[in-house]
């Protein structure tokens, strides 16, 4: 069973101290200890060559000491409690992010507690009967996850609420890889043997509960953490190869914090071994994860750079052997100039029009701009957008996020074909090749009719495509040259999106698609004297739709009245 962290918790600070110390022990786990030792060897000449690159690196401000809420510090005697209770000798250890944030000075809400001699299920059940004991109240929830190796969950861990927190407990590891798989054989570790297997130094981290004090085992998680570097505890080639996945959480911890990846991981990275690896050894639902979280994260533009730079780009985005135009040189380096624009427009004009799920989208739609002609053929021969592969395919991402994106692009030509109309001062509209016949629609209403159809099309990603469109528009500029240049003038596109959206909703169309036809399927039925519905019955469900858009405050008698006066005329032409 799978329980749900509820992240909406507020918590008050407290003054407890956590005092930062260093512990250095002897490790003997799958031949590393002479990985460590030449980690150790390595280290005086890293730190020198950390010292010579300390001007390209920020200084991050990390605290002293570790702040505990009023609710982590009433957690953390709950757990030291029970040990008490039961006259266990087990260290318990707070693990990886939640150290992290809190040394940066974020409020986390992710713990996940490390026991160095027992499973995470038989601590929670002793925290459980800990309670039951005292008098208290068993947890509100508990559960187990159990291993899932296929998304990165190599150990058994157990869940359980505490003063209204989900806390994951298991137990300190060490690991062994296989030569083909990225998937390996855990057994009960050190501390120092947990920290070196992590994938970044500044995830090596560890709060040791019982002496209240911060634990960096491996000598460089907050020097790391100070000079802004995102570095492997141990040689980053050997590190990705076990698990290539860890190329992806570097870049996305990158990014993230605006850290600077090592020079050492970066040359590992681009290694056609790691690349082959990655490729090989990671399910693409683990890919698509990681570039989903760059993608909705704070710095979405620096993670696929990032990506581009270490030349994993189509090794992320993968593409069917055959596409349809091919693919050209350097569309790598366009998609990541789309996206850059997309997101400074974005905060140009500032968030508030969008949400999570549209924002995130937008930047998807311009990522995947130079692709939206591209397509491939599937086993029966048909003509697939590319999109749809990349994201069902490549990410196994949500079909309905293929969907959302392909529709997109497919109505930026009818949007681009729209604005002059839109912005020009008497609104008048010009040939339209996807007009079709507009019957019996004024003049002064044809702008209000084609763009309330285009906006049932797209419904609430309209504003994406608007986005999107602006940063086409206008349609003979040379975009890509454009784009790459950086030569995008986007405040002037800024100040299109508003002007745009503003005649929109001056046009009365925000939540257009919700409006109910005047005239049902069976009425259209009836005034046709059909006895089944067909081509023809939609047809006229465009049309009573455009009437309804061209007539607003008209009432469904004027537009059924309407529908047989144009019916009858027809008839008698024919």
């Amino acid at each position: 069973m799978r329980l749900l962290v509820s992240a909406a918790i507020k918590l008050k600070p407290s003054l407890l101290l956590a005092t930062p110390t260093n512990t250095n022990k002897t490790v003997s786990f799958r031949n590393v200890s002479a990985q460590l030792l030449q980690t150790r060897n390595l280290g005086f000449s890293r730190r020198r060559a950390s010292l010579s690159t300390m001007a390209e690196t920020t200084a991050v401000q990390v605290k002293e000491k570790i702040d505990l809420t009023d609710t982590e510090k009433k957690i953390f005697d709950t757990l030291l409690n029970t040990l008490r209770h039961f006259n266990l000798n087990t260290e318990l250890r707070v693990a990886g992010g939640w150290v992290r944030d809190k040394l940066l000075g974020k409020e986390c809400y992710d713990i996940d507690i490390a026991l160095d001699n027992m499973l995470g299920s038989e601590f929670a059940d002793k925290v459980t009967k800990y309670l039951l004991d005292t008098g208290g109240k068993p947890p509100a929830g508990f559960g187990i996850i159990p291993s899932n190796p296929d998304q990165s969950k190599h150990l058994e861990t157990a869940r359980m609420m505490l003063f209204e927190l989900w806390i994951d407990f298991v137990n300190l590891r060490c690991e062994d890889y296989s030569e083909n798989s990225r998937i390996p054989t855990m057994k009960f570790g050190t501390a120092e043997e947990d920290a070196y297997r992590r994938d970044l130094t500044i995830n090596s981290l560890f709060y040791n509960i019982n002496t209240n004090s911060v634990e960096d085992l491996t000598g460089r998680g907050i020097e790391d953490l100070k000079s802004g570097k995102v570095v492997t505890p141990l040689p980053p080639k050997a590190t990705f190869l076990d698990d290539p996945l860890r190329v992806l959480r570097a870049i996305r911890f990158g990014s993230r914090f605006a850290f600077i990846l090592d020079e050492e991981l970066k040359k590992a990275a681009t290694s056609n071994e790691v690349k082959t690896a990655l490729a090989a050894k990671i399910s693409r639902e683990r890919v698509g994860t990681e570039i989903d979280l760059m993608i909705s994260g704070n710095q979405p533009v620096k993670a696929m750079t990032y990506i581009c730079d270490l030349t994993l780009f189509w090794i992320v985005f993968n593409l069917p052997p055959k596409c349809e135009p091919a693919v050209s040189e350097g569309c790598d380096r366009l998609s990541v100039a789309y996206l850059d624009a997309a997101w400074n427009l974005i905060q140009l004009i500032g968030c508030s029009p969008f949400n999570d799920e549209q924002r995130k989208l937008s930047l998807y739609a311009a990522l995947f701009l130079p692709f939206r002609m591209t397509t491939y053929k599937d086993n029966k021969g048909k003509e697939i957008p590319i999109i749809n592969y990349i994201f069902r395919d490549s990410l196994k991402r949500k079909a309905s996020d293929a969907e959302t994106v392909i529709n997109i692009h497919r109505v930026l030509k009818k949007f681009l074909s729209l604005i002059p109309s839109l912005v020009s001062a008497d609104n008048e509209v010009s040939e339209i090749d996807w007009a079709g016949e507009l019957v019996d629609v004024p003049a002064p209403s044809k702008l209000r009719v084609l763009t309330g159809l285009l906006l049932r099309e797209i419904k609430d990603f309209w504003r994406v495509a608007l986005l999107i469109s602006t940063l086409l528009n206008p349609t003979d500029l040379n975009c890509t040259q454009e784009i790459l240049s950086k030569n995008f003038q986007l405040d002037k596109r800024r100040d299109l999106f508003t002007e745009v959206e503003n005649a929109i909703l001056k046009l009365g169309l925000e939540k257009v698609w919700d409006v109910k036809p005047l005239v049902n399927g069976k009425e259209i039925m009836n005034v046709l004297q059909l006895k089944s519905g067909g081509p023809l019955v939609r047809e006229w469900q465009q049309k009573l739709l455009a009437w309804q858009l061209a007539h607003p405050s008209g009432t469904a008698e004027e537009c059924f009245d309407w529908m047989k006066e144009t019916h009858h005329k027809r008839i008698r032409l024919e």
